[in-house]
């Protein structure tokens, strides 16, 4: 048997390339169906969600370079002609199959990849190139709708699965002819005066299903990032330091990498005064609305009752002394989160010019001393240890 094509019979190469092709199918989409519809409540299953989601993720990736080899080798052979020419809506219909299949073989672990780099927390591939891909940044929102656009051509890609094995049971079933024998090893051979195939046809015919699929997505939301808990509204309050912009985060080690995260809605009440060098400069009063961290691909779970559970505890607080230290400033206070108090002391660096005070300020702490996430024990799944980033703007009020 011949390695090429010619346009009588497929070759060796092509016939592996369709059965690896195959195999590699019957195994991602299982593994991502599966992986994603198992919980992660505890330790044990979220190490057996992220290992099914990086053989999921390792398996698409591998069938992306696959497929591509595959594509590259298709443009340079001939491809042997159609076993019922005369039946050209049937023709048609199985070419625009084809061209459905091989672009969703690129489509559907692509865009899996760029989600899969977009996002914060994750299962890594398991290979040794890195988990990032060129000029796609760390972004919840691209994630999302990545991940939506993932999920549509994943569907196009099993509907025209189903239609690809049903035109094949259909040529071996009821005409009985052999074009399903001629892509196994053999040398099954169609008519050698076959018409040619209508290629630009079924192109646009499956770049047309292709713009409805992601179309359908668009009306039904697919691309959208969810809200996954209703931050509590925060009131304004008063200070004699209005903060004009600023940024509360945390970084969280999970999977060996980090993750960071930041809360949208915040407010603080500062009194301080720069001319005290000694004992108590000022006092904050600051409040966090839970609900409105993002944290990459886990923002539920970290909402959910068994981490910050934001339904039960809507806020959290930080009352503190501020205190000039031996270089820069610290503050010295208890914050409550999830019910627990705790000190916490906070260094930060303060710089102030023409009554506008810029402030920077990290501190570590302990997830599990405020009941955060105990059912994960295994640090190198998801870190004891939260680093906490403060950086905010404030002017001074008359």
């Amino acid at each position: 048997m011949s390695l090429a094509n010619t346009t009588t019979q497929y070759g060796a190469v092509a016939k592996t390339f369709h059965w690896l092709t195959a195999l590699g199918i019957a195994a991602v989409i299982p593994l991502g169906i599966i992986a994603n519809d198992m919980p992660y409540d505890t330790a044990a299953q979220l190490a057996d969600k992220a290992w099914l989601f990086s053989l999921h993720k390792t398996v698409g990736v591998s069938l992306f370079f696959v497929a591509l080899a595959r594509i590259a080798w298709a443009l340079s052979q001939p491809k042997p002609a159609a076993m019922h020419p005369d039946r050209k809506a049937e023709t048609l219909l199985a070419e625009t199959v084809h061209w459905l299949l091989y672009g969703s073989l690129v489509l559907v672990p692509l865009s899996g990849w760029v989600h899969h780099a977009a996002t914060e927390g994750f299962a890594p591939i398991w290979w040794p190139f890195g988990q990032t891909l060129p000029f796609v940044p760390k972004n919840v929102a691209l994630a999302e709708a990545f991940a939506g656009v993932h999920i549509v051509f994943e569907r196009v890609l099993v509907v025209s699965l189903l239609l690809h094995i049903a035109g094949a049971v259909k040529h071996a079933v009821l005409d009985k002819d052999s074009t399903l024998a001629r892509m196994w090893f053999g040398t099954s051979r169609a008519t050698p005066d076959a018409a040619p195939h209508p290629h630009r046809r079924a192109a646009l015919a499956a770049g047309a299903i292709w713009a409805m699929a992601l179309g359908l997505g668009g009306v039904l939301g697919v691309y959208q990032h969810s809200s996954v808990a209703a931050a509590v509204a925060l009131e304004d309050v008063e200070s004699d330091w209005q903060v004009q912009d600023g940024t509360v985060a945390i970084t969280v080690r999970q999977m060996g990498s980090d993750v960071r995260g930041t809360f949208a809605d915040w407010t603080a009440q500062i009194s301080f005064d720069e001319t005290v060098t000694e004992g108590k400069a000022g006092e904050v009063t600051a409040e966090i609305a839970i609900g409105s961290i993002s944290l990459g691909s886990v923002t539920a779970q970290a909402l959910g009752a068994d981490y910050f559970n934001a339904d039960a505890f809507p806020t959290a607080t930080f009352a503190a002394d501020l205190r000039r230290a031996d270089t820069g400033y610290v503050a010295d206070g208890t914050l409550t989160l999830k019910g627990v108090e705790q000190a916490v002391t906070l260094p930060f660096s303060l710089a102030l010019a023409d009554g506008v005070a810029t402030m920077q300020g990290s501190t570590q702490l302990n997830r599990r001393a405020f009941g955060v996430g105990d059912s994960m024990t295994d640090e190198s799944q998801l870190g004891f240890e939260v680093i906490v980033d403060i950086a905010l703007t404030a002017q001074r009020q008359s």
